[in-house]
């Protein structure tokens, strides 16, 4: 049986391999990932299943890679053990800044 938590860090896991092929930092820890939400699966299969709902955004509305992070993201978050569906929103609101990145991702893109 696999808890609401433990997809949750499965999910984070997962989308710290999402690069954007531009910047050398992943997708999380850009803070491009707004909101993560683990809800029940409307589709039981006689086991724990559940749905992810992301709200996430991109560093440029205009960003030219955004159909490949998204089908990555989808591809990987789906492959998780227990995860029925990934909903990925795109959101601009509020429009990402480097402020909203990790401290590592800042020391890694020489912004510290």
């Amino acid at each position: 049986m696999i808890s609401k938590s433990e997809i949750e860090d499965k999910t984070i896991e997962m989308l710290k391999t999402v690069f954007d092929p531009e910047i050398p930092v992943n997708v999380y820890d850009l803070g491009m990932i707004y909101k993560i939400e683990v809800v029940d699966s409307t589709e039981p299969e006689g086991e724990d299943v559940y749905d992810l709902n992301i709200d996430m955004t991109f560093t440029a509305p205009n960003c030219p890679a955004a159909d490949f992070i998204l089908e990555d993201i989808n591809q990987k978050l789906t492959s998780i053990h227990g995860v029925k569906n990934a909903n990925v929103e795109v959101v601009f609101e509020p429009e990402w800044t480097k402020d909203m990145m990790s401290e590592e991702a800042k020391l890694d893109l020489g912004f510290m």
